[in-house]
């Protein structure tokens, strides 16, 4: 499911998840490449 230009939902949540918790640009591009990967281990382990 793509959403805004191509991005799934999951990019986006792992965007702004990412985003909340460091603060960082960088890291919320990183953290959005893993997608749903990085809203796992989020929901695991934060």
């Amino acid at each position: 499911m793509k959403l805004f230009g191509g991005f799934s939902l999951g990019t986006l949540i792992a965007v702004a998840l990412s985003w909340s918790a460091n603060h960082s640009i960088l890291w919320a591009i990183i953290h959005g490449f893993c997608s749903w990967l990085y809203v796992i281990y989020y929901f695991l382990f934060k």
